[in-house]
Formats: structure tokens, C-alpha cells, sequence
């Protein structure tokens, strides 16, 4: 069984930076590819990034892009969201997820397993 489980989250102000870890085990981790969702209340979880098994195809939504970069060590099977310049508007939980080999984490019904989720609160 697949485990997932987030660090990294906290209380910054705008403009500054965080970088969230996700701890992977219970499979081969570099045959998973693996994602970062966020949900606030009242919304429902979106896509905010994803990568490859062997670390490549790093894609990401829109509002990310240029500020937070997804990468991962399978050496330490955990993948990281580094996010910087952060607003406001990224105040959420977020999650890191996988699904199954042959499957890409880069939308809801494509998740296969989520991790407890991480708080960020971005305010001055």
C-alpha cells in the first residue's frame, strides 16, 4: 500500500518562500509518478503540479508557473514543491498524490492515492 505523507507547510508573509516535502513508501517509488493538489474551503481540490518517474515532465497549472517547481529524489523516494514568491491567494491544504504506474497525477479522477495535506498560509 502506497504512503504519502506531507511536511514543509507553515505561516509566511507575501513574497516569501516554502518548500513542502512529501515522504513516499510501500512501492518502487520511480515507477510512480507523483503530484501536488491544493484545496481551499468551500472549493474543490486543484492541480497544482506534477512530475515523472525518473523526474522529467514536470508540468504545472497556469497560476504556478515561473513561481513553484516540482522535483524529486528517488534516491530519498520524496518529491518536493518549492514555492516562491508566494500571495494570498496560495493559502490552502495542500497534497501530494500518485497514481498507479502507467497513470499521470495531473487531474482529480487520475489520483489513485492522497496524502493528509499540509497547511500554507500566506498573510502579513
Amino acid at each position: 500500500q502506497v504512503r504519502l505523507v506531507e511536511s514543509g507547510g507553515g505561516l509566511v508573509q507575501p513574497g516569501e518562500s516554502l518548500r513542502l516535502s512529501c515522504a513516499f513508501s510501500g512501492r518502487t517509488f520511480e515507477r510512480y509518478a507523483m503530484g501536488w493538489f491544493r484545496q481551499t474551503p468551500g472549493k474543490e481540490r486543484e492541480f497544482v503540479a506534477a512530475i515523472g518517474g525518473s523526474g522529467d515532465g514536470a508540468y504545472y497549472v497556469d497560476f504556478v508557473k515561473g513561481r513553484f517547481t516540482i522535483s524529486r529524489d528517488n534516491a530519498k523516494n520524496t518529491v518536493y514543491l518549492q514555492m516562491n514568491s508566494l500571495e494570498p491567494e496560495d493559502t490552502a491544504i495542500y497534497y501530494c498524490t500518485t497514481s498507479n504506474p502507467g497513470s499521470f497525477p495531473a487531474g482529480r479522477q487520475s489520483v489513485d492515492y492522497w496524502g493528509q495535506g499540509t497547511q500554507v498560509t500566506v498573510s502579513s
